[in-house]
């Protein structure tokens, strides 16, 4: 954002710093570009003025269509008031009174009173997921609930059954302590890589339940990185190009170096079943490709069956919970093997979905993401 005409305000006493960050600089990470102050720095004369109020969290989705708006009130979502004002300038003294009073203040005003919801939509593409934005006075709720329901907003909707289900938890609590540590998302990144050379290392000299150990982590922080990077703001173009470039490239490196590990006695046709998982995997992510070029969304997200599907597909985590299984009773030769089985049942199923979703756009359907607002 750089519109020059466009200034931000906080206005009032800040709450409890939520991720250990204060107010105002999530104020500005969400308006970059833009001149964001809290209320002791001079007020503009003229534009546009886009007061906040210091004791509420935005969520960082609502910061487009607030730098767009004009004579608007954002409501509160867990207070009687409003949160945020767009107004011009020139109005800036009334503007602080709507602040601290109601909607139907603001409306007497000549603003449009609207939720979180109705200024963002729930839907975030980006994350597969539904979440209804929030503009929270950290005051009235406990700030570990605020930060829950910050967390829970950058969480995917639709992804692998251990990201779902079994890293929530543990990795809100490391992401609230790498924020208070100061740690950047980047340096979290950075360990993640480095568990990804150690476990190919380990896989390919046989050391497989060390190598598990260390994939395991990597998967996990490789949860800690995103969220702690969305929570705290702290986004990067580099960050991102290696967590998703490193996410992108090490599955296959894995899945050979678990068949160099099997040496010198690799049992009969596992060279087969590694070729299949490593081509399966190109071949899966082709498939994805070829669905998003087409339709403009990730396939996984079209029904609840796709997300479903998604939750155990032949990725990352689902193989390493084979892989892991098979070690634990003594046969890392078979876990290769019941991957390669895995990679061609889930490579057949999405292939059968992918030209059902073809044959609906055919017939005349709209093929898009189930949990679109509509």
């Amino acid at each position: 954002m750089n519109d020059v005409s466009l200034s931000v305000r906080l206005i009032g006493a800040e709450g409890p710093r939520l991720f250990s960050r204060t107010a105002l600089e999530r104020a500005r990470r969400m308006f970059a570009g833009l001149d964001v102050a809290d209320a002791s720095a001079p007020m503009p004369t003229s534009g546009r003025l886009l007061l906040l109020r210091a004791d509420h969290v935005l969520d960082d989705a609502l910061a487009g269509p607030l730098a767009a708006a004009r004579d608007l009130a954002l409501a509160s979502s867990n207070t009687p008031g409003v949160a945020a004002i767009a107004i011009d300038a020139a109005r800036v003294a009334e503007g602080r009174t709507l602040l601290d009073g109601t909607s139907d203040d603001c409306a007497r005003a000549g603003l449009a009173t609207v939720t979180p919801p109705q200024l963002a939509g729930a839907y975030r593409a980006k994350l597969r997921n539904r979440v209804p934005p929030y503009a929270l006075s950290s005051r009235a709720m406990a700030p570990r609930a605020v930060e829950r329901v910050m967390y829970d907003a950058t969480y995917k909707g639709i992804t692998d059954v251990v990201t779902k289900y079994v890293w929530p938890t543990p990795a809100f609590l490391v992401t609230r302590w790498c924020a208070a540590a100061r740690i950047t998302p980047n340096a979290v990144t950075v360990v993640s890589f480095l568990c990804v050379l150690a476990a190919t290392v380990l896989f390919a000299t046989g050391w497989y339940l060390s190598g598990l150990l260390a994939a395991w982590a990597m998967c996990f922080l490789d949860t800690v990185d995103g969220k702690l990077a969305r929570v705290t703001l702290a986004s990067s173009k580099l960050g991102d190009a290696l967590d998703h470039g490193t996410d992108l490239l090490h599955p296959p490196f894995w899945w050979y170096a678990w068949y160099v590990g099997l040496a010198p006695t690799i049992p009969p046709h596992m060279d087969i079943a590694v070729w299949i998982v490593i081509a399966g995997y190109v071949l899966g992510r082709a498939q994805e490709g070829l669905f998003l070029a087409a339709f403009r969304f990730e396939m996984f997200g079209w029904r609840p069956l796709d997300a479903l599907s998604r939750l155990i597909t032949a990725r990352r985590n689902p193989n390493l919970i084979l892989l892991s299984v098979a070690t634990l009773a003594g046969r890392p030769d078979l876990g290769l093997a019941a991957v390669a089985v895995w990679t061609l049942l889930c490579l057949a199923f999405h292939g059968v979905r992918i030209a059902q979703a073809f044959a609906a756009r055919a017939m005349g359907r709209a093929v898009t993401p189930y949990l679109a607002d509509a």
